[in-house]
Parts: structure tokens; sequence; C-alpha cells
């Protein structure tokens, strides 16, 4: 029902940027949340930012990317974006983008983008 797919991920040095974006098709007007959720290696998947589709954006961070990481929307494009800065090798994951939303309570994801941070 809803497509997602990311792109954006790359290599980038300790202390610099990356953008990624999430387009979204299909039935987009189920979606009520928006988000980016990471995975490095031998962890679990974990949620860093999360937006309100609903119109408006309540943005919502994980601790580790808090002042760093800033998630933002184009409503019309149905495309929500992480502009990631001052980049950590810690960092370093697959990061996913997700949504939520239907009649269910359905969550979507995209297919993963890597990101590696070099020290």
């Amino acid at each position: 029902q809803v497509r997602l797919v990311e792109s954006g991920g790359g290599l980038v040095q300790a202390g610099g940027s990356l953008r990624l974006s999430c387009a979204a098709s299909g039935i987009v007007s189920i979606i009520k949340y928006m988000g980016w959720y990471r995975q490095a290696p031998g962890k679990q998947r974990e949620l860093i930012a999360t937006t309100s589709s609903a119109g408006r954006t309540n943005a919502n961070y994980a601790d580790s990317v808090k002042g760093r990481f800033t998630i933002s929307r184009d409503g019309a494009a149905n495309t929500v974006y992480l502009q990631m800065n001052s980049l950590k090798p810690e960092d370093t994951a697959v990061y996913y983008c997700n949504a939520f939303g239907g009649v269910n309570n359905q969550n979507y994801w995209g297919q993963g983008t890597q990101v590696t941070v070099s020290s």
C-alpha cells in the first residue's frame, strides 16, 4: 500500500554531513507518521527521528542525535529528509525510512541506505 525509497547514503569523514531522502508512493494518505531508524552491525534497530504527516512537523529525536540531525518533510512531494551534521563513527549504520499508519496501524519500511562515517 505504501512504498518507500531511500537515497543519499554514502561514506563521509567524521565531522561531515549527509542528507538522506525518502520518497513515499502508493496510498500516502494513510500515513500518520514518518521517521528514520538505523541499525548498526550486531545491534538492534533503533528509532532516531520521527515527524507527523498530519500537516505540521512535530519532530522527535533520539538523545544520541539531538542537535546534530534534523528531520523535515515535504508534504507536497511525499518526501521526508534527514539532515545529518557533525557525523561520528558511531553513526555508521544502515538507515531505514519508516511510515506508520493505515487501518491496522502498520509499519512500512524502505530498503535501507548505508551510511559509513570514517574516523
